[in-house]
């Protein structure tokens, strides 16, 4: 499966005032290497009623892919498509080259697909060690056991407040920090993507900069790539490599970061311009 060439938008909007590296993050050369997720053409129902038309998505291994739109659109629906909580009545989904859609939940985040849903859904009585072991519960007893010491020692490094807050229960945290409890938790499950629902949502300006910073670090430096459901355009671009915009279910636009924000229609919807 190959992306479609530079859509017909990018020629008209070169004389755009914005620039992108304004807005974007720094250009990630797409690897020769096959798509670590393939999401081709899927339609997924709520009953009779249709969510998602035809919708495809590449996301490349350590690339940042981020989906923007309104509430609405259908963007959290993409991402209960792709962990199994949804199953689409059409199309495919293709991970690590091995097809997943219609699966359990439980078996695509054995596979490498771990998320972070709206709203945290953390353990709220439970302390953030506690959280962060049930992160680990997807991969097996054998394998937990091997690997949960240096695991939560990475997560520690990532989040040094999680490891201050160890003995702490997360429903006396921050919305901050229960949103890095919440990353650190999917992290538990070393996945090799990681896809989260709204990460911002509710968080201070600043707090959604350091958010993002971590991201990109774990992307780049943990090599796990992050498909980003996002209301925050501004934010996602900041870190995004490659972008899909949504609109009533179906891909209305997709380009490169730099492509994307060179679009009339992102800069009068999300940027403001």
């Amino acid at each position: 499966m190959r992306r479609s060439s530079r859509p017909t938008w990018v020629k008209r909007s070169l004389m755009s005032n914005m620039e992108p590296k304004d807005v974007c993050a720094s250009p990630n050369p797409r690897a020769a290497a096959p798509p670590r997720l393939a999401i081709d053409r899927i339609s997924t129902f709520y009953g009779e009623a249709q969510a998602l038309k035809d919708v495809s998505i590449e996301v490349y291994p350590k690339e940042v892919v981020a989906i923007l739109g309104s509430n609405g659109a259908g963007k959290s629906t993409i991402l209960k498509t792709l962990t199994g909580l949804l199953s689409p009545r059409s199309g495919s989904i293709s991970f690590e080259g091995d097809y997943i859609e219609g699966r359990p939940p439980h078996e695509i985040i054995g596979k490498g697909v771990a998320s972070v849903p709206e709203g945290r859904e953390l353990f709220g009585t439970m302390t953030v060690r506690e959280n962060l072991e049930l992160g680990t519960y997807c991969l097996g007893k054998k394998r937990r056991k091997e690997s949960f010491s240096g695991r939560i020692e990475m997560v520690y490094h990532l989040f040094p407040i999680l490891r201050e807050r160890s003995s702490q229960r997360a429903d006396t945290m921050s919305g901050g920090q229960q949103q890095m409890l919440a990353v650190a938790r999917a992290l538990m499950a070393i996945p090799t993507l990681l896809a989260l629902d709204e990460p911002s949502l509710g968080l201070s300006p600043l707090l959604v900069a350091e958010m993002m910073k971590v991201l990109k670090e774990i992307c780049q430096k943990w090599e796990v790539s992050l498909l980003l459901v996002e209301q925050n355009a501004r934010a996602a671009l900041k870190i995004a490599d490659y972008v899909y915009v949504l609109e009533r279910g179906e891909i209305v636009l997709r380009g490169t970061c730099s492509e994307v924000v060179d679009s009339p229609i992102i800069r009068a919807a999300y940027l403001g311009g």
